[in-house]
């Protein structure tokens, strides 16, 4: 099999990892790619945001499927394009896709589909943010209603802070908080039937103990030992299912990759918000444990065979990430410095520790950064114990001046607490 993956971050990278791996994938490419990535595929430019102009490139390259990666590209309709082309595409339709791009669209589905998440209020003025704010009170929780790459929302004790955000976006979703740990849950859907991943856990905050702003994400780990042994049980039944069959009685069929951000609250498992697509850092981890091929499972997703395809097998080992990102983030980044260090983890730590990169390029012979988030160092062992001393092990080994790390990622589930 030809495949095609559009995408440039870690995210991306993990899937081309994995389906390098894979015996049935025969060429693999990305477009457009990173430093690593390069490493496992063949990279093309193209813009993608441009439906037409990656049909085109699939057209080209003989692809068999085309994954595509990140929101924007799926909001913009590029799956569309590559089905309409007659290629099979793994990723959900622009409409479909809403689910992510408006989160107003996701809980009037959820609404429909009576999937239990947070109260909320859709305010487009300022007197309505005021109104929803006082009835819910602090902690405020405000999500600009579009994309924004994962640093669209703010949740604060302070409620000018909470007012500055909403009023600055042209429509936003406030709710109640949620209290308990939060957890990621990805399905692969072909529309009909929903094959639930392993969960995992991220860290959203920049800082140690969950400090600092809010990020795209800084590190994550799988499995919880902490969640119930039926939690992907329940959520499938009261969560994932309900949604796909409710999208697919809407007429906007969801095929491709679910993912579902919940809170474990007092009262039961709440839907915090939905993504069209792998999460990053999550996919980095829960990949890393799956021992499936990657390729036929996306494939029959694409196709609508999922209801045919044997059950997923995974690993027992457990599985780190630690993002290592750019002096600065998540505010405006500083790029171009020189990344050393990459040869000694592939040397000393490979297999069982690996890096994955993101916002990377090639400058002559250097490998510089070239985004906030810069790497995913990733790394699996017996128990998270394990993982986590191996992945720190390798960041110890990266220099990137001025860079910033978490060191506490899965401390505290590694630790039994």
């Amino acid at each position: 099999m030809k495949v095609l993956v559009i995408g440039s971050g870690a995210r991306e990278h993990a899937l081309c990892r994995s389906l390098s791996l894979d015996p049935d994938v025969t060429t693999l490419h990305c477009a457009p790619g990173n430093a690593g990535i390069a490493e496992v595929a063949e990279l093309h430019q193209v813009d993608a945001l441009d439906g037409k102009a990656v049909a085109a490139l699939a057209t080209e390259l003989g692809a068999e499927l085309v994954v595509v990666g990140p929101e924007a590209p799926l909001v913009a309709g590029v799956a569309d394009a590559v089905r309409e082309a007659g290629i099979p595409a793994f990723g959900p339709s622009r409409e479909a896709a809403q689910l992510e791009g408006s989160k107003a669209f996701a809980k009037e589905v959820m609404a429909a589909a009576a999937v239990p998440t947070a109260r909320s209020y859709v305010c487009t003025t300022p007197d309505e943010v005021d109104e929803a704010l006082d009835a819910f009170g602090a902690p405020y929780v405000v999500k600009d209603d579009g994309l924004a790459a994962g640093k669209g929302v703010v949740v604060t004790d302070d409620l000018e802070q909470a007012k500055t955000h909403a009023n600055a976006c042209d429509r936003v979703v406030i709710e109640e908080f949620l209290d308990g740990p939060e957890v990621s849950l990805f399905a692969i859907t072909d529309g009909e039937t929903v094959l639930p991943l392993q969960p995992a856990q991220d860290f959203k905050r920049a800082l140690d103990g969950d400090e600092g702003p809010n990020t795209g994400g800084m590190g994550a780990y799988s499995p919880l030992p902490w969640a119930e042994p039926k939690l992907v049980e329940e959520v499938l039944d009261t969560v994932l299912q309900p949604t796909v069959d409710e999208l697919r009685r809407r007429g906007t069929p969801f095929s491709g990759l679910l993912y579902a951000g919940l809170a474990i609250t007092s009262r039961g498992v709440r839907v915090i918000e939905f993504n069209a697509r792998f999460g990053d850092p999550e996919t980095q981890v829960v990949l890393a444990r799956l021992k499936t091929p990657l390729a036929g499972v996306l494939l029959a997703a694409a196709q609508g065979t999922l209801a045919d395809f044997p059950d997923l097998r995974w690993s027992n080992d457990a599985a780190v990430t630690v993002v290592i990102a750019s002096h600065n983030y998540p505010g405006t980044p500083r790029t171009g410095d020189p990344i050393e260090g990459l040869d000694e983890v592939a040397a000393q730590d490979a297999p069982d520790a690996y890096v994955l990169h993101a916002g990377t390029k090639r400058d002559g012979d250097a490998i510089v950064s070239a985004g906030g988030r810069v790497l995913s160092v990733t790394a699996r062992g017996a128990d998270l114990a394990r993982a986590r001393e191996r992945a720190y092990a390798a960041v110890d080994r990266i220099r990137l001046d001025g860079s910033q790390h978490r060191t506490d990622i899965a401390a505290k589930a590694a630790a039994g607490a």
